[in-house]
């Protein structure tokens, strides 16, 4: 038990009030987005990065990684760098243009001959 406290007293008490505070202008950016970019793709990119900053606010802060050691740090940030590498890998898939659906020329049926 006197190991958790040594390791509490290590770092300062986080300002929990400023955090909600930060987080709570991150949402309401987050909401005004897509009214004011009408580009799907600059849209959706700030809603990421909005959404990767408010994870990290979480992260840092809630769940104490800020004062954790580099061991655990990497562990947690470890499914976020195979996020963005498979973003980045499907990226071009998502934003091709040239692949676009034409319906079939419908096929005229020949009517048989009467004899």
């Amino acid at each position: 038990m006197a190991n958790a406290h040594a390791a509490h007293a290590d770092h300062p008490e986080p300002n929990y009030l400023a955090i909600m505070a930060a987080l709570t202008v991150l949402t309401i950016l987050e909401l005004m987005v897509p009214p004011l970019v009408s580009d799907k793709l600059t849209a959706g990119s700030l809603l990421v990065i909005l959404a990767v900053a408010k994870a990290l606010l979480v992260a840092l802060y809630f769940m104490h990684l800020r004062f954790e050691r580099t061991t655990l740090s990497v562990i947690a940030l470890t499914p976020m760098a195979i996020c963005v590498f498979l973003i980045i890998m499907l990226l071009p898939d998502l934003t091709s243009t040239t692949r676009t659906y034409t319906p079939a020329e419908p096929t005229a049926v020949s009517e048989p001959a009467d004899h």
